[in-house]
């Protein structure tokens, strides 16, 4: 996906644009991970957009603590907004919904 197509796409207020990792499907050594033990509980993925963040009652903005590049903790798909752009899927959660940045 290109840089024009993710400022056309940039976020609203606390809000992350993630696209997801592929789920490995064969160890280094070759062997095949069922599709049963590759856990479906947790996702990683990587930050492409990011909101300005969200502002108080007294108008002060508070910023976003990710930022685009960031690699990530999901939590499970379904409390995320499924964003197809340029036939890609991505996910749109609020900052807040995130398990933790990845170093």
């Amino acid at each position: 996906m290109s840089k024009e197509t993710f400022q056309l796409a940039k976020p609203l207020a606390d809000r992350v644009l993630i696209e997801k990792e592929e789920v490995q499907t064969k160890t280094a050594g070759g062997i095949i991970i069922p599709e049963t033990a590759k856990g479906e509980d947790t996702k990683i993925g990587t930050v492409v957009s990011v909101g300005p963040g969200v502002y108080t009652n007294d108008g002060i903005l508070i910023p976003m603590s990710v930022k685009v590049g960031d690699k990530v903790m999901m939590p499970q798909i379904g409390t995320a907004q499924t964003v197809k752009l340029e036939n890609k899927e991505y996910y749109l959660f609020r900052e807040q919904e995130l398990l933790m940045i990845i170093k």
